[in-house]
């Protein structure tokens, strides 16, 4: 499972169908409707914050934002998107940092064009807007490769 803190304009088609079929997964986990993935590294986050589901519908609320810009069709009815909410998670800028490397790798082999866009010149990173950014290390939830 990889909920990026990244925004969802970097993801590539597939990296962008996966962070919503993960993000809904995680979603069912967190309602207690599911026996596996309970215990996910990535959950920490969306379990830290006082409202779990809120924290992991506005994740997915701003993937949905992404696809809809892109003209897909994901189905909004699959999460609750009356309560959005922005910058209510932390994420360090180490993980940060990691996880857009990491991405970088992936597009190299599988979509170079985007990751030439996107890799090949030093920049800002966004965010998914859910997350705001801290100093900081990866995250100790991270299984660093």
């Amino acid at each position: 499972m990889r909920l990026w803190s990244l925004h969802p304009e970097y993801l590539d088609t597939k990296g962008l169908l996966a962070v919503w079929r993960e993000g809904l997964l995680a979603r069912k986990v967190l309602c207690g409707a599911t026996r596996g993935y309970r215990n996910h590294p990535q959950l920490i986050r969306f379990r830290g914050y006082e409202y779990p589901l809120v924290a992991i519908d506005s994740f997915l609320y701003f993937v949905w934002e992404e696809a809809k810009r892109r003209g897909y069709s994901f189905d909004l009815s699959r999460i609750e998107s009356s309560d959005v909410r922005e910058g209510i998670l932390p994420v360090t800028n180490g993980q940060v940092n990691y996880e857009f490397i990491h991405l970088c790798a992936k597009l190299q082999v599988r979509e170079r064009e985007r990751y030439e866009m996107l890799c090949s010149q030093e920049r800002e990173v966004r965010v998914n807007p859910v997350f705001y950014v801290v100093e900081g290390d990866v995250e100790p939830w991270e299984r660093v490769k």
